[in-house]
């Protein structure tokens, strides 16, 4: 997108309003291609769903960092308007990237034959990704159940793909405990408040989430559970515990009846495969019954590590991570079976150990030996960074690796893994609910020769839980067409 496309207007205030009208006008089309056809748009990566009028402008406005040039309502209203009243299928299309596109087309050139160029012979397809909605249950309800309970009940759409159907915990010790499990989902510290509405009903034991009946399930073991007695068959179980994390102790879940295939929210051991979405997802066939989503660090630091690796080379290097505490440690100094996490979390830096340069081999054989890495927990709840010092393959300069990484970010397969940010004021509570595994900071990073230091923020909680629901995908076979492709 060349610079300097659309003029300053001569009226800013009458300017904003015409464009917040349009935004005004966007919500209703978006939100029926989401409900009616499972068409989700975004702008740059950004998803515009169930988005206010604000956000969308700030979404366009966004753009301006990426393509050096405003791109206004003006612009992408009459591409919305245009895939409302087409017979499209089930998609996910960037709306950014395809107003750029068309804006960059030979002038001239009629709307409708531009989408249709762009959504080729697809166009008017609609078969579903697959044939019946998948069941979905959680096994555990703490800091990523919550979350992913959140994403999926916020990407149900029509209905047709993945559903969360039950909720496993252990009973608590009060009398309104349904109550109470409600209240944190409906109300987040760190993320801020659910969106949409909660109805307990606790004869039955059920959430109603937006419309989603959610069965809560109170069982000691995986053993205590039938799912096929609340209707509830070939679910998918999203083990968010840790309680269990090799093959035999998953395997409990599969014994039980209405359970398929099993997701790990935790490092798996032993020959569960330890997946990276974006990078070795493909490892995920029909046959695959339990795998694990690696933990929130590896994730941060495996796209980043392959990105590098494929373009420089990586011949050794050290990951630091700084770590928000999480429930792990004690709130004040108590016994704990750890060293070091016995010390109050909220008022210490906590020296500890991390597996991530070493899980980092199962995704990427290639760097097999070459990273060491040790991890700082840090009195914060969420966000984290990592700090990568890595010998390259070359030489290269801050301008060559910075414009690679800033690529990648956009135009690549990996573009949902890694963010790009450029602000000199970043600082960490700006990445709460980033939706990417991770952001790099191209202010902070440094070069010298073949040496490089790179700063990679991540939301430890919901840019993983993200990655989850990812994974979860494959494992159904859930496969969305992307327009544009990259």
């Amino acid at each position: 997108m060349t610079e300097d496309i659309r003029p300053i207007p001569a009226d800013f205030f009458a300017d904003w309003k015409e464009r917040e009208a349009l935004s005004e006008a966007m919500i209703p089309l978006i939100g029926r291609l989401y409900r009616e056809k499972n068409i989700s748009l975004y702008m740059y990566g950004k998803s515009m769903f169930n988005r206010s009028v604000i956000e969308l402008m700030k979404a366009h406005r966004f753009v301006r960092q990426i393509e050096k040039n405003e791109l206004s309502e003006y612009e992408t209203f009459p591409l919305i308007t245009a895939l409302s009243k087409m017979n499209l299928g089930p998609a996910h299309i960037d709306l950014g990237k395809l107003a750029v596109k068309y804006q960059e087309s030979i002038e001239g050139l009629d709307l409708l034959d531009f989408l249709q160029n762009e959504v080729g012979d697809d166009l008017g397809d609609m078969s579903k990704p697959i044939p019946e909605p998948q069941d979905v249950v959680l096994y555990g309800f703490g800091r990523i159940g919550r979350l992913l309970a959140r994403l999926l009940i916020e990407k149900t759409g029509s209905g047709d793909m993945l559903r969360l159907r039950a909720i496993v915990v252990r009973k608590g010790s009060s009398e309104n405990d349904l109550c109470k499990r409600a209240s944190l989902l409906r109300r987040d510290s760190v993320h801020g408040a659910f969106e949409g509405t909660i109805r307990v009903l606790e004869d039955e034991n059920i959430l109603v989430c937006n419309g989603n009946p959610i069965q809560v399930i109170y069982a000691n073991s995986p053993r205590d559970v039938d799912y096929q007695k609340f209707g509830i068959d070939n679910a998918i179980l999203i083990d968010n515990t840790g309680a269990w994390r090799d093959e035999d102790g998953l395997n409990l879940h599969l014994q039980c009846p209405g359970a398929a295939k099993v997701i790990l929210t935790a490092p798996g051991k032993g020959s569960i495969p330890n997946i990276v979405y974006g990078i070795n997802h493909n490892e995920i066939t029909q046959k695959s019954k339990i795998i694990s989503a690696a933990s929130c660090t590896t994730n941060a630091i495996v796209p980043i590590l392959k990105a590098l690796q494929d373009e420089f080379g990586i011949t050794r290097g050290h990951v630091e991570t700084v770590h928000s505490y999480t429930n792990d440690q004690n709130l004040i100094d108590n016994y704990h079976k750890g060293s070091r996490r016995g010390r109050s979390a909220a008022l210490n830096m906590v020296l500890t150990e991390t597996g991530a340069a070493e899980a980092v081999a199962k995704a990427l054989p290639g760097l097999k030996g070459k990273l060491t890495g040790n991890a700082i927990r840090v009195p914060t709840p969420n966000v984290s960074m990592a700090i990568l010092n890595l010998q390259l393959g070359r030489e290269t300069s801050l301008e060559e690796i910075n414009a690679y990484v800033r690529k990648m970010s956009l135009h690549s397969a990996l573009q949902n893994q890694i963010d790009y940010t450029v602000s000199s004021e970043a600082v960490s509570s700006d990445f709460v609910g980033s939706r990417h595994a991770c952001i790099y900071d191209a202010g902070a990073t440094i070069v010298n020769g073949n040496s490089v230091v790179l700063y990679c923020w991540y939301d430890n909680e919901f840019g993983y839980s993200c990655q989850v629901i990812r994974c979860l995908e494959e494992l159904a076979g859930i496969s969305w067409r992307m327009v544009p492709n990259k």
